[in-house]
């Protein structure tokens, strides 16, 4: 298997840390009605956080046909992080631009903020290298953490990562080591 970079050799201290997760999580009249994805980052989130960098967190959610729209706004989702983290969540409505500038510029090191759906912008699923860049000049760093994404060719996914010194989150660290024991160094005998 292909050897990846993890946390444990990043020094976080007030970089802009770009992870992208994956918050696009079951919803029910408003409520989530399984919070399984946000336990799984919780971990990556707090560690960056509590070593001194930006986190600032990329996801998608739902699958808007034409842009911003209320009922595919991840501005649900923040008082829900809040809970599941046990900390202030910031939120900017918008990925990229003046919007996402101005609330990284506020951000102090161990600050959290959730950018607004990166599928309000076409660039995304077509892994536009002009969307992708604009996201990448948001940070210093990349870190994937969203493993049931990781397949998708994205911008936020796969355009980044080519930008920025990429690494992969807790969450996608296991997947992978978990892979690697089934798939690349199974233990004898393999059914």
């Amino acid at each position: 298997m292909t050897k990846f970079r993890s946390l444990d050799s990043v020094d976080f201290s007030n970089k802009r840390v770009l992870l992208r997760v994956d918050l696009n999580a079951p919803m029910e009249n408003g409520k989530l009605s399984d919070g399984t994805r946000i336990e799984r980052i919780a971990p990556t989130i707090t560690e960056i956080a509590d070593k001194g960098g930006k986190v600032i967190l990329l996801s998608h959610f739902g699958r808007p046909k034409n842009g911003r729209d209320a009922e595919n706004s991840l501005v649900v989702l923040v008082d829900i992080l809040k809970q599941y983290i046990g900390r202030p969540i910031a939120f900017a409505n918008d990925c990229i631009g003046p919007d996402a500038e101005a609330a990284i510029a506020a951000m102090k090191p161990g600050d959290i903020l959730l950018l607004e759906n990166t599928r309000f912008h076409a660039g995304e699923e077509k892994n536009d290298p002009a969307f992708a860049a604009q996201l990448a000049k948001l940070g210093d760093i990349y870190v994937n953490d969203g493993f049931s994404v990781a397949h998708r060719a994205h911008a936020s996914t796969a355009g980044v990562a080519r930008l920025l010194p990429a690494y992969a989150g807790r969450t996608m660290q296991a997947e992978l080591e978990a892979l690697e024991k089934a798939l690349g160094n199974p233990a004898r005998p393999v059914a």
